[in-house]
C-alpha cells in the first residue's frame, strides 16, 4: 500500500506539477514539500486539504480513508522554521527576501533555547567530506567557537567562508578538510583584528541534498 507521501507525489505528478509550484500553491516551503514525499513528516489534515486543492484530488486519495481521520502523526519535533540563503554576506545573512532561497526545519527546543538560527547553502568542495559542494547547513548565530569546531567566518568584508577553526594564543587558523582545494590558512592575533576575521556562527548540521 503506498504510503502517504507516494500519494501526494503521484497527485503532483498526476497535476503536472513541480515540488517548487505545489509549494507555491499551497504556501509551504519547497523543501518541506520534498520532505512530505519521502514521508520524513505526516502533514496535517488541512496541509492535505491544501495539496489536495491544488492537484484537483480527492483529500480522501491522499489519506486513503476518510478524510476527517487524520493520519497517525510521526514523534518529531522539527517544527520550526527557519530562512535559508544562498550567501552571508557583511557578516549578516541575507534575509531580503529576493535572497530566501529555502527554508528547513529545526528542532523546536532549540528554538526555545533563545539562540538564533539559519540555514546556507555551501558552495565549494573544500569542506569535502564533512560537507558537500551544494549542501545545506544549520547555523547557530554566535560570535566565538570553541577550537576545533566547524564555524562560517568572514575575512576582510567578503563573502562568508565555512571552515574548521583552530585558534590559539597566538592567532586562529582557518581549516578546510580538502587540503587539495584548501591548505590551512594562519591569521595572526594582529590580522584577526585589522582585516578583520569575525566568526558568525557555528554550523551544527549538515544536510545533503539529492
Amino acid at each position: 500500500m503506498a504510503s502517504i507521501g507516494e500519494k501526494i507525489r503521484d497527485a503532483r505528478k498526476n497535476a503536472s506539477m513541480t515540488q517548487v509550484e505545489l509549494a507555491k500553491a499551497t504556501n509551504l516551503s519547497r523543501s518541506y514539500i520534498g520532505d512530505i514525499e519521502k514521508d520524513r513528516y505526516n502533514p496535517s489534515v488541512s496541509t492535505l486539504q491544501a495539496i489536495a486543492k491544488a492537484t484537483n484530488v480527492p483529500v480522501e486519495n491522499l489519506l486513503g480513508g476518510d478524510a476527517s481521520t487524520p493520519p497517525a502523526p510521526k514523534v518529531t519535533r522539527y517544527t520550526y522554521r527557519i530562512t535559508v540563503v544562498g550567501r552571508v554576506a557583511a557578516g549578516q545573512p541575507i534575509l531580503a527576501q529576493e535572497e530566501i532561497i529555502d527554508y528547513e526545519y529545526i528542532d523546536e527546543r532549540l528554538h526555545k533555547s533563545g539562540d538564533q538560527y539559519f540555514g546556507l547553502v555551501v558552495k565549494g568542495a573544500s569542506m569535502e567530506p564533512t560537507i558537500h559542494d551544494g549542501d545545506t547547513i544549520i547555523v547557530r548565530v554566535q560570535e566565538s567557537v570553541e577550537s576545533g569546531q566547524i564555524a562560517v567566518v568572514l575575512v576582510d568584508g567578503e563573502d562568508a567562508t565555512v571552515k574548521e577553526v583552530k585558534e590559539t594564543d597566538t592567532g586562529l587558523t582557518l581549516i578546510g578538510h580538502n587540503v587539495a582545494v584548501y591548505a590551512p590558512h594562519f591569521y595572526s592575533r594582529e590580522e584577526v583584528e585589522k582585516l578583520p576575521v569575525r566568526i558568525i556562527g557555528r554550523v551544527i548540521q549538515s544536510i545533503s541534498k539529492f
